[in-house]
């Protein structure tokens, strides 16, 4: 069975989950849900980073020690993550035994390999960020993300040479050319590494709140570099559990490009250090802005993805946010924008096709779906004043034959592109695939009018179609939107849930099930 290891990054405590956290958790939730529905073995891992100082000091001002003030804002992301429907199967925190040991183990295992020394680091820190800056970094002074100056740093520390590893990531990256996608992502690790690599701080001693340095205890180790071996404490590594060694070398991460650096430089450089393999793929993604800006704390621009949920729905949200940011860009994020996508897509495609087929199958199949014909089925030639009308005199396809062809093409093409667009970590072509089904179904109803014909072979044959379309737009959608995939299938008399893609071929709606006519699925917005 093929595997599929993928992970998001462990979110800093210290901020509440916001809509670009969401952007994060909904693309890589879509990339699992799309796996297991074509058979793989998946394993979605996220969770909450939880040390530093950032955290350490916002626990004393609330007046809770560091663990107490974890445990409550770490739950926040759980709570989130549940009302987006996000299917992950692990939820690791940084404060956790099983990660501690982990964090030990593979520093432990570098310094026995020769890749960690001590010395002293002078320079400036931002506790924002949780990171060194470069002077180079700063504008006016200040860090770019959370507008203050940073602070001088001068402490005794252990290094990672990182230094040593520029051929060999240079090397890696061309025997790899989709180690990180999109390509200008890649483009610009690849250039970093080529400007050249000094070691890095990864440890600290100023602070406690951390996993402690197992060879000299007086250091904690530096947030980053702690955080980071949670992918391989979650799978096992530690233990060498058959999981590490099954789902390791199919991980792909998927991050945003602020922290490009840590997962594209140090990562598999520690990796390699460690003598495991660098990650198979890393995934980047832009920002999500608002008014132009990046989300921060610091900026109070930040928008909790629970509360559009609450007011668009939950699939709604989903679709919005994997439709309008293609991998790799930034997307600039408004509720003028949401309502626009809502109501253009949403309410007047699929919400219109579902209600359309419904009612027409209720009024005119007394209810019960027709079962969907064969794209190639010679049709009937019963044709009235109005609605399905024949073939001409000499002999031609019908309209019906037309719109059942029709359908079935661009089923077969919908289904194609978006298994493929899939495959490259691409929902939003996924996504337009499906939608151009969508729209063809519409335009093949529309065309056909199977409202205006009396009952009989010609509107079970185009309403069968219908309904075989239906069946797979819900098992396509069903990565994305999953509520709403449930629903069709419901309507349209199926039990269970969308089942495999492999079950996305022409000619699977039995037939003979009751159809069901409700409200809107997407009522129109204002």
């Amino acid at each position: 069975m093929p595997q599929f290891y993928v992970t998001t990054p462990i979110f800093y405590v210290n901020d509440a989950p916001h809509i670009g956290h969401a952007y994060t958790m909904v693309l890589a939730d879509a990339l699992a849900r799309y796996h297991r529905m074509s058979g793989d073995e998946v394993h979605f891992l996220t969770g909450t980073d939880e040390h530093g100082k950032k955290v350490a000091e916002a626990a004393g001002e609330h007046g809770l020690t560091e663990k107490q003030w974890t445990d409550t804002t770490s739950a926040r992301f759980r709570q989130a993550w549940s009302e987006l429907c996000i299917t992950n199967d692990d939820f690791i925190r940084t404060t956790e035994e099983r990660h501690y040991g982990c964090v030990q183990d593979f520093f432990s295992r570098i310094r026995e390999n020769g890749y960690i020394r001590k010395d002293v680091y002078r320079g400036l820190y931002c506790v924002g960020c949780e990171r060194y800056l470069d002077e180079s970094e700063l504008v006016n002074g200040t860090c770019p993300d959370h507008k203050r100056p940073p602070e001088l740093m001068d402490e005794e520390n252990y290094f990672f040479e990182l230094s040593r590893f520029e051929q060999p990531l240079l090397e890696w990256y061309d025997r790899c050319p989709d180690a990180v996608v999109p390509v200008t992502k890649r483009n610009e690790a690849v250039g970093f590494i080529k400007g050249g690599l000094a070691d890095i701080s990864i440890t600290r001693r100023s602070i406690s709140w951390g996993v402690p340095v197992p060879w000299d205890t007086d250091h904690v180790f530096y947030v980053w570099a702690d955080a980071l071996v949670n992918y391989l404490t979650a799978i096992g590594y530690r233990e060498k559990d058959a999981a590490f060694e099954r789902l390791w070398p199919e991980v792909r991460h998927v991050i945003g490009k602020d922290i490009l650096r840590f997962h594209c430089v140090w990562w598999p450089a520690m990796c390699m250090a460690a003598g495991i393999a660098p990650p198979k793929q890393v995934l980047v993604h832009g920002w999500l802005l608002v008014s132009g800006e990046k989300m921060s704390k610091s900026r109070l621009n930040q928008i909790a993805p629970t509360d559009l949920a609450a007011d668009f729905g939950v699939d709604a949200l989903r679709y919005h946010l994997l439709r309008d940011t293609p991998l790799g860009a930034d997307g600039d994020f408004s509720y003028e924008r949401i309502v626009e996508r809502y109501n253009a897509d949403l309410a007047n495609n699929l919400g219109n096709l579902v209600s359309r087929i419904t009612t027409v199958v209720v009024s005119k199949c007394g209810g019960i779906g027709p079962a969907a014909p064969p794209c190639d089925e010679p049709l009937g030639r019963e044709a009235g004043d109005k609605g399905l009308s024949a073939g001409d005199e000499k002999g031609g396809p019908s309209v019906i034959g037309e719109a059942v062809a029709a359908l079935a093409r661009h089923a077969t093409v919908a289904v194609r592109e978006t298994g493929a667009a899939y495959g490259r970590a691409a929902p939003h072509e996924a996504l337009q695939a499906v939608w151009t089904l969508i729209r063809e179904a519409n335009a093949a109803l529309e065309k056909a009018e199977p409202w205006r014909a009396e009952p009989g072979s010609e509107v079970d044959a185009v309403m069968g179609a219908a309904l075989e379309s239906l069946r797979i737009i819900a098992i396509l959608v069903a990565p994305a939107m999953p509520g709403v995939a449930a629903e069709i299938w419901r309507r349209i008399g199926l039990a269970g849930e969308p089942p495999s893609f492999a079950l996305t071929g022409w000619g699977g709606y039995p037939g003979g099930l009751e159809v069901l006519r409700a409200e809107p699925i997407f009522p129109r917005r204002r």
